[in-house]
């Protein structure tokens, strides 16, 4: 098949005009058409007055080999590429020991079911529960201010990711198409199809839910077994080779590939890895706030006249400045129609992220706008400098906010100008268990507050109405990316001074987001396998 890219289509186009497009561009005729299939589809909004569909096509035709022959120079027709995933082993048949996977997030359910279908029966250990016992857990935080420490928005069954937009795309580089296989398992469990052409697929929070109980129970139709409400509190390590686990519960686990993919909020976790001498080093990662607009200001500012159009759905927004005191601040994890969630997993801790469902058609837009730290700038020498401060600031945002969980809050307008909100305006906040308005000046550090006092106003010139008066700001976002690198080797990815210890994913600093967590699980999987065979 051929791989056509960049066509280009306007908005409200017909199935016709499509296929009509591609018989015109390879010039052939209609009759030689025989097949095609949407790869991946973007649109570009540029011109608000003319927005536009953009295609890549795999086509079938009577003439493959001699249009590819034809258009040997034109980089926008190629042969389809094979994206179909290979398994690079299989376990063998006697093998007696099982991999144990730390974490059910995105990298460890990918991990475990990677092995899982190469045989390999691994163990997955997750410190929180099942997923829909966490739901009832997570809400009643949202709810009624409670917060169970082990179970909640980033602890327990998928990870911090559930509770999320359930965004499925990427930046990585990935010539595997690793990407492309998680995709694929994800609409084997349950997600919509349009996930594997959309330029920016999403699921959302309710979706889920369901397809991590499915992805469970193939694991463990395939001889993978789940252990849910297990902590490690210790890895077992003799003359610098893994050898096991200990759990919270008292027990031990013996095994000699351990796959750490704890997330990026088990600051308890990094802890005790840096006491037992596991190689960690200070990564950046960035602190701010949450900011909501109404979603209809960000679709009139993105989509002009085309605002409401159901085929391009609710707006989105990417926004970078880098400021005069050498801070560089930037939107993150934007979510649109989606909702501002509590999202702390200590005691006595305000932590704040967001949220959508698969329909985004909540009233606000949200997205956190964040500042970077630089480790050696901001704190050299010192690899857990990184969890200190977050711990820091999310205390004082507790405190802040009354000291029940409920979030301090400022206007824009007031936070320009320096001085504490009194009443709200007409952007009502969505996060739960509620709002505190104070001035939020002291929420951060001096240079970050002075970085995003001038980075509002800039992401004004470029999305006007984003330094509305009554945008709102919800106070803090910390847990951006993980703060720490738990190094590993470029070729074995085991701990570059702990043989069978494998980092993994957003946690030990190796990933962002569901699909690159998910992809860098199904490596470390690979990894695993392979030395597991050759220990063999």
């Amino acid at each position: 098949m051929l791989r056509l890219s960049n066509l280009k289509l306007p908005l409200e186009h017909t199935e016709q005009e499509l296929r009509a497009e591609i018989v015109r561009r390879l010039a052939i005729k209609d009759t030689e058409l025989l097949s095609y299939q949407v790869y991946k589809r973007s649109y570009d909004a540029r011109q608000k007055r003319t927005i536009f569909f953009i295609y890549s096509l795999d086509v079938d035709t009577c003439l493959n080999e001699k249009l590819l022959k034809h258009f040997a120079d034109d980089t926008q027709i190629k042969a389809r590429p094979d994206d179909n995933y290979k398994f690079v082993t299989q376990a063998p048949e006697n093998l007696t020991e099982r991999p144990v996977v730390v974490g059910m997030g995105p990298c460890g359910l990918f991990a475990g079911l990677v092995l899982a279908q190469m045989g390999f029966k691994p163990i997955i250990l997750e410190r929180g529960k099942e997923v829909r016992k966490r739901t009832v857990d997570t809400f009643a935080l949202w709810r009624d201010g409670k917060l169970n420490e082990e179970s909640n928005v980033q602890f327990g069954e998928g990870g911090a990711g559930t509770f999320s937009d359930g965004k499925l795309y990427t930046q990585i580089k990935d010539p595997k198409h690793h990407g492309r296989k998680v995709l694929k398992e994800f609409v084997a469990a349950g997600a919509p199809e349009e996930i594997l052409y959309l330029s920016k697929p999403h699921i959302g929070t309710f979706r889920l839910v369901s397809m991590v109980e499915k992805m469970r129970e193939t694991i463990e139709s395939l001889g993978g077994e789940i252990r849910f409400e297990e902590r490690v509190d210790e890895v077992l390590i003799e003359n610098n080779q893994t050898q096991g686990v200990k759990l919270a519960s008292g027990g031990l686990l013996k095994s000699k590939h351990i796959v750490f993919a704890v997330g990026h909020s088990a600051r308890d976790t990094f802890r005790m890895l840096f006491d037992k001498g596991i190689y960690v080093e200070p990564k950046p990662f960035s602190i701010g706030f949450r900011i909501e607009h109404p979603q209809t200001l960000i679709d009139e500012c993105r989509f002009g006249d085309y605002a409401g159009n159901d085929l391009l759905g609710s707006a989105d927004y990417k926004l970078v400045h880098h400021c005069k005191n050498g801070r560089s601040v930037y939107s993150f994890c934007m979510c649109p129609g989606g909702t501002v969630v509590a999202a702390t997993s200590e005691k006595g801790k305000v932590v704040t992220n967001g949220m959508s469902q698969y329909s985004r058609n909540e009233r606000n837009a949200n997205s956190a706008i964040v500042v970077g730290i630089d480790p050696e700038k901001d704190f050299p020498n010192n690899p857990l400098a990184g969890l200190e401060l977050q711990d820091q600031l999310e205390t004082q945002a507790f405190v802040l906010g009354g000291e029940d969980y409920t979030a301090p809050g400022q206007l824009v307008g007031d936070f320009l100008k320096g001085r504490a909100s009194t009443q709200l305006g007409i952007v009502e906040p969505s996060y739960k268990p509620g709002i505190k308005l104070v001035d939020l000046s002291t929420s951060l550090p001096e240079y970050a507050i002075t970085a995003l006092k001038e980075a509002i106003p800039a992401f004004d010139k470029k999305l006007r109405g984003f330094a509305m008066d009554d945008a709102l700001l919800t106070a803090v976002e910390t847990r951006t990316s993980s703060p720490v690198r738990v190094k590993r080797d470029n070729l074995t990815l085991e701990s570059i001074n702990t043989a069978g210890f494998y980092p993994a994913g957003e946690g030990a600093g190796y990933a962002g987001g569901i699909l690159s967590a998910a992809v860098d699980g199904i490596k470390i999987a690979e990894a695993v396998a392979l030395n597991m065979v050759a220990d063999k």
